[in-house]
């Protein structure tokens, strides 16, 4: 940060105060006072265009909305559509201004159309583009009647039908609107050395980007009582898939904090293998078999090789080098910083990932999407490296970085590995060792009982012989490994109620009881709040989960979007956003919910 910039002079922006947009291969956040202040073209990964979430204005931001300042606004989107509608009123009139990326064809596209209300409003428009993540200013021209923007390899183009100018390094337009009146601009991004793409119709683009949405999530299943809330949360998650290859972001952001002014600032756009349970559970629950047919086949795509290189994450069309460095020029979100590109910790080793991976393809196997060979052969494969290191430590699910322990969540998901590739012998006559894989199983469970188990406190902890509670081990019923209606899954349910809820919200662990090599605290986590809904579900607490997922419903900002924490004193979002895991836990709580509600419990199918 600039030791000349005050966090006082920064900024006050608000995580929730942002909607997106996308094409399914990009996305952009627009804020409550009609700025996109975040971009990157032409993908998720690709560097920022506008980057002013993550410093001030300068950083690169595109503003429209009425001149008077004290315009009032409100917003939401079009039906079941990621079309942002969003109504100014003044005191001399009203607009509406429509916000949306296209399906994309030959290039990506932001398109924005103003239309008159009521009476006359004087509106502007400042553009001011700022490539490398806020860091480079662009060379400026006018070419065949539209505003071009170049630097390096990136060439964005502006077409509109209303006057541009140019002043003080931005692109401004200055237009008056009276009811009934139209004016529209089309944001168009190609590679420097190629010619600016064929122009679209931006008005008439407007119907195709509803009718991809709207027909896309009309494909779906949605229980009724959550309609409003999965509808949402799954078009969230489309927005977040990268069509291309089928893998999904855990977010289109970096290094929104997960407390503010603090350093625990993540880039959250690459593929979790993490995820890849959930995900496929969603979608396969919604109805959508063609994207969880997708997904597998990304995660095969990205896991192939040898299993001793298996990641934790990969990029969107499964590369695996994420380097991570800092962009010092960036400030950070209300001053939290460093701002970090990439991500480490896809070099850490994460046991959990195994049990992710074998799961996910296990739910494949018996699901609509069906058997494939060459995933059972890449499954083997990465039994035969499991078989060899499952005994050490690792780093966790949290990615921690204050070094190796035995986590109790990776050897639970260890167990979940050979159980599952054990089952695909015994119930579905894959080849392999079943007895061999289902002994290393049953030693992992008779491990973890005894060594991550606090009798006293008749819970479960983070790691062997630790006192420290972790909200991961919530999942224990859900991948089989006891009952739920077991003592020790009931009394873990409830330390972690005693231990790490803040009114009522679920913490992954306390930071002062936990070496995760940062200084700062953090938020709850929205997942594992979710996960606490599911275990009380599990459990028979039936009306306790119903009111939890009610509340963590109601955190969703005014277009229905989760973030990935939130902080329960100061009632803000923390983390990056949208989140993918906030919204898959929404989607798969809502489906359980429905599903206990409406059927007697039921044993633990493991």
């Amino acid at each position: 940060m600039d030791p000349g910039r005050s966090r006082s002079a920064l900024p006050d922006r608000r995580i929730e105060d942002y909607a997106l947009i996308g094409d399914t291969q990009t996305a952009a956040l627009v804020s409550t006072d009609g700025s996109i202040d975040w971009l990157c073209f032409p993908r998720f990964d690709s560097p920022a265009c506008f980057a002013a979430l993550l410093g001030t204005d300068d950083n690169g931001h595109w503003r429209l909305r009425p001149r008077d300042a004290d315009a009032k606004a409100s917003r939401h989107y079009r039906g079941s559509t990621l079309v942002l509608e969003t109504e100014w009123s003044t005191p001399t009139g009203s607009v509406r201004v429509l916000d949306f990326m296209p399906p994309r064809d030959e290039a990506p596209d932001v398109v924005r159309i103003v239309e008159g209300v009521s009476g006359t409003v004087s509106m502007r428009s400042e553009l001011r583009l700022r490539f490398d993540y806020g860091h480079v200013v662009p060379w400026v021209r006018q070419v065949d009647g539209q505003i071009v923007a170049i630097a390096g390899p990136d060439a964005v183009s502006l077409r509109s039908d209303v006057h541009q100018y140019g002043r003080d390094f931005a692109t401004y337009a200055d237009f008056e609107l009276k009811a009934g009146d139209q004016a529209w601009f089309v944001l168009t991004w190609h590679p420097s050395h190629h010619p600016v793409p064929t122009a679209i119709d931006a008005l008439g683009s407007l119907e195709p980007t509803e009718t991809y949405w709207s027909e896309w999530i009309g494909r779906g299943k949605v229980p009724e009582e959550t309609s409003d809330e999965v509808t949402r949360s799954l078009l969230t998650l489309k927005a977040l898939t990268y069509s291309p290859s089928g893998g999904m972001v855990a977010a289109p952001t970096t290094s929104l904090p997960e407390a503010l002014g603090g350093e625990r600032n993540w880039d959250y756009r690459f593929c979790w293998l993490r995820d890849a349970t959930m995900t496929l559970s969603a979608l396969i629950r919604s109805g959508f078999t063609e994207e969880a047919q997708a997904w597998r086949n990304w995660l095969l795509r990205a896991i192939a090789g040898s299993p001793a290189d298996l990641q934790i994450m990969y990029g969107v069309t499964g590369q695996r080098r994420l380097p991570e460095f800092e962009a010092g020029w960036l400030p950070g979100f209300g001053g939290s910083s460093p701002v970090r590109i990439g991500n480490a910790a896809a070099e850490q080793l994460q046991l959990d990932v195994f049990g992710e991976v074998m799961d996910v393809l296990a739910l494949a196997r018996e699901t609509q999407i069906g058997p494939s060979d060459d995933a059972w052969s890449v499954q083997r494969s990465l039994m035969r490296h499991l078989s060899e290191v499952w005994e050490g430590p690792d780093e966790g699910i949290w990615e921690v970085r204050g070094g190796r322990q035995h986590f109790t969540y990776s050897k639970v998901m260890a167990w979940v590995a050979f159980d599952r590739a054990a089952r695909a012998v015994e119930r579905y006559g894959m080849g392999g060792p079943a007895k061999q894989w289902r002994a290393t199983a049953d030693e992992i469970h008779r491990q973890v009982c005894e060594e991550a188990y606090d009798s006293k406190r008749n819970t479960f902890t983070q790691a062997y012989g630790s006192k420290a509670l972790d909200a991961a081990v919530l999942l224990i019923p859900q991948v089989g490994f006891l009952p739920a209606k077991d003592p020790r899954v009931v009394g873990t349910v409830e330390a972690i109620q005693r231990e790490l809820t803040v009114d009522g919200f679920v913490r992954r662990y306390l930071t002062e009881h936990v070496d995760d090599g940062l200084q700062d605290d953090e938020g709850a986590f929205l997942i594992c709040s979710f996960w606490l809904a599911d275990s009380l579900a599990m459990i028979g607490r039936i009306g306790e989960a119903r009111r939890l997922y009610e509340k963590l419903v109601a955190l969703r900002n005014d277009v229905g979007l989760l973030a990935e924490e939130y902080d329960p004193a100061s009632k803000r979002m923390l983390g990056n956003f949208p989140q993918a895991f906030s919204h898959l836990g929404l989607v798969n709580t809502a489906f359980h919910l429905n599903e206990t509600e409406h059927t007697p419990l039921r044993p633990s199918a493991y």
